[in-house]
């Protein structure tokens, strides 16, 4: 596993309110996240793959 993002850094990454990353978490439409204790990561190289996937879509 790479480095784990905070859903702040994601968000920032990504250009998005943090509130879409977790209406996408939600729907099962954004980049995978998981549960640490109480806080969301995400693992970046996850985050860098889904990015290219999604831009290819």
């Amino acid at each position: 596993m790479g480095d784990l993002l905070s859903i702040d850094e994601v968000a920032e990454l990504l250009r998005v309110p943090k509130g879409t990353l977790y209406q996408w978490r939600h729907r099962r439409k954004g980049p995978p996240a998981r549960r640490v204790g109480r806080h969301l990561r995400y693992d970046e190289a996850a985050v860098q793959a889904w990015l290219r996937d999604d831009k290819a879509a």
